[in-house]
């Protein structure tokens, strides 16, 4: 198993040790299990974000003696892939315009401001092992889209 995990923070403040703690955990599963670990730059709020808390997060990591394999990445130069995938999703029907019924959605391009749900499948069960609790599984039916 090689897995991929990612630390995202948000340039909006420093780091603090709640975040510290969540790049510290994942870097060493991924350091303890032969993955990788990704520095994801959550960079898409304009009105909080500062380019120099960018530069002290990543200072702060490496202070902290994580390094990172891939990254950073930010989040805002892949506004056009996720369009994408959330154009095909709906396409697809797997996900729709929180605000609109099917039939508006039907051929209709994505818009700004409105939020996209996951269409939920009805009378289904997920199942999986979390790594921490174990297995876990519920009823796609106890859930909003």
């Amino acid at each position: 198993m090689n897995p991929r995990v990612r630390f995202a923070p948000s340039p909006t403040g420093y780091l603090h040790v709640g975040s510290a703690r969540t790049a510290l955990f994942n870097w060493l599963y991924a350091r303890s299990t032969g993955g990788t670990y990704v520095l994801r730059v959550e960079d898409t709020d304009a009105e909080r974000n500062r380019p120099e808390l960018t530069e002290n997060l990543l200072a702060e990591l490496e202070w902290l003696g994580l390094d990172w394999d891939e990254g950073p990445l930010y989040q805002s130069e892949r506004r056009d892939r996720h369009r994408a995938v959330v154009q095909d999703l709906l396409n697809r029907e797997l996900a729709y315009l929180c605000d609109a019924d099917n039939q508006e959605v039907a051929g209709q391009e994505i818009t700004e401001g409105l939020a996209v749900r996951f269409r939920m499948p009805v009378g289904q069960t997920v199942a999986f092992d979390d790594l921490v609790r174990g297995p876990v599984s519920f009823a796609t039916d106890d859930l909003e889209d």
